[in-house]
């Protein structure tokens, strides 16, 4: 069964994470300094927040497969989208391993494909590359 997944980016974390466990009345499943995630099952929903004041707002929509199967599906309504994709493949992104495609809606929402099989210690890499607060910390 395919989750629904919502990113939003947001401007206060604490204030964000204190309101959408009200909302959801659920803790996060994952939490870092820079993330936060909740694995809804009702709804169905995979809802996470990334840190990013400058920039508040919606980051992206997607669907998450839970098997290779059921990605090749999503990734065949995309071909019928007739957008153009973006094939990421094999990547670390939102601290997990998955494998991704994207597409662009004909608003200018970005849509992901994606099947999660790992977790990381890192926010992303690739086209996801971002240093967590931890590494730009120990960076300075």
């Amino acid at each position: 069964m395919k989750r629904f997944h919502v990113n939003v980016r947001v401007s206060n974390l604490q204030e964000s994470i204190n309101f959408y466990t009200a909302l959801f009345a659920a803790e996060p499943t994952v939490r870092k300094e820079d993330y936060a995630k909740w694995m809804l099952e009702d709804p169905r929903l995979n809802f996470a927040i990334s840190l990013h004041p400058e920039n508040a707002g919606i980051e992206h929509l997607g669907i998450q497969a839970e098997s290779e199967e059921e990605l090749a599906q999503v990734y065949g309504r995309l071909k019928k989208a007739k957008g153009a994709i973006r094939e990421e493949g094999k990547c670390t992104c939102c601290y997990a391993k998955s494998e991704k495609s994207w597409i662009t809606d004909p608003q200018g929402v970005d849509w992901e494909a994606f099947y999660t099989f790992g977790a990381s210690t890192l926010y992303g890499d690739g086209a996801n590359a971002r240093p967590s607060q931890n590494e730009k910390t120990t960076a300075s």
